[in-house]
């Protein structure tokens, strides 16, 4: 198996951390796992190489982080092992694929958003979570909440805005429609990273100012006030949701550190929810892990209102996002809504890997071959 970690994003850290969780998981007598590192320029590690650039994630790595039976930290980067062979005689004998499948845990850009997702399908190989259409929504916000529209899911209020128009226009824009507070967040990000809660006029133009140093296009949303409650997604054929938890921020909201630096946040799981409230976000999960076109897993987040800032009843559970690579840490929610609900971490990640070569072996059967009438 393939492990892919690292990558682009500013999200880089807490995928190397996801890998060594990973690694430390999966059975030894039922894997044998070949790490590939991206770093934060874009090259990608083998071997060696990769082991190192997990150093500083965790103090140590499982016996079972090893390629070919040796230990990775002394495997020589092999030099002709590719995705997509590129021999120049086409007769010529292939050597056997190092790998059956690969587990991407590339948080946030060119990883998450359907970039490597197309390398995997042009390459032919099986990889776990959610395909190129899947993915590139659900990591673009913009085009995620038009999903969610399109499928009757209520969100929050927000508009977008893309660099290179009248900042001030949208400035006085978002002003005129959220007052304050409001959040500005980039488009295509992930962790937190690049959000900001804007208090005032000047707040909301630095805020704008930090967010499009992440992305081109970015939103700002109204703020609610209400409980953040997240529901795990597994399977797509149907999906299956997991009991919903609760995060209780340390701060003014669910941020980068404290999602992975503070350790302020609570994490309640199952959270304290009705039997009809948990069935009903259960519910909402699913559709929109749905009308994103996602696969095999996802991490859906919500907004709870359950008062209106008039005191009157508030709109219920209102659809924040979908996050198709969730944080696989060992403080991650994903794993931990899954372990509340009957799956252990190893019997995660055994069902997605199982998925991706089902899902693979699935396509690969009619890819390029339409079916005949009454075949």
């Amino acid at each position: 198996m393939l492990l892919l970690f690292g990558g682009r994003s500013a999200e880089h850290d807490v995928s190397r951390t996801s890998a060594v969780t990973v690694a430390r998981a999966l059975d030894p007598d039922r894997y044998e796992i070949v790490p590939v590192g991206i770093t934060r320029e874009g090259t990608w590690l083998l071997a060696g190489e990769a082991r190192a650039a997990l150093a500083g994630a965790h103090d140590a790595l499982p016996k079972a982080f090893t390629v070919e039976g040796d230990p990775v930290g002394e495997v020589a980067d092999p030099g002709r092992r590719s995705l997509v062979p590129l021999d120049s005689d086409p007769s010529a004998p292939r050597a056997e694929t190092p790998f059956d499948v690969v587990l991407p845990l590339l948080h946030g850009p060119y990883g998450e958003d359907g970039t490597v997702q197309g390398l995997f399908e042009l390459a032919g190989v099986p990889y776990v979570g959610s395909g190129v259409v899947g993915s590139a929504v659900a990591m673009d916000k913009v085009m995620m909440k038009r999903a969610f529209a399109a499928a009757g899911l209520e969100t929050a209020a927000w508009i977008a805005f893309r660099e290179g128009h009248d900042v001030a226009a949208f400035v006085a824009d978002a002003e005129a429609r959220f007052g304050y507070p409001c959040f500005v967040k980039p488009a295509n990000l992930g962790s937190s990273v690049g959000v900001s809660r804007a208090g005032n006029r000047a707040e909301l133009e630095r805020a704008v100012d930090l967010a499009l140093g992440y992305d081109e296009w970015i939103l700002v949303e109204e703020a609610i006030v209400g409980r953040e409650v997240e529901v795990g997604i597994l399977g797509d054929d149907p999906p299956l949701a997991s009991v919903p938890g609760e995060i209780v921020p340390g701060e003014a909201f669910y941020s980068y550190s404290d999602k992975y630096e503070s350790d302020a946040a609570q994490l309640l799981v199952p959270a304290p929810l009705g039997a009809d409230e948990a069935t009903r976000v259960r519910e909402l999960a699913i559709s929109a892990f749905e009308s994103c076109r996602c696969e095999a897993m996802a991490r859906v987040d919500f907004f709870y209102e359950e008062h209106a800032p008039d005191g009157g009843p508030g709109r219920g559970f209102l659809v924040n996002e979908v996050n198709t690579i969730p944080g696989f840490t060992s403080i991650s929610m994903y794993p931990r809504l899954w372990a509340e609900s009957g799956v252990s971490y190893s019997a995660l990640l055994d069902r997605l890997i199982e998925m991706a070569i089902a899902r693979h072996d699935r396509r690969a059967r009619r890819a390029g071959r339409p079916r005949l009438e009454g075949r």
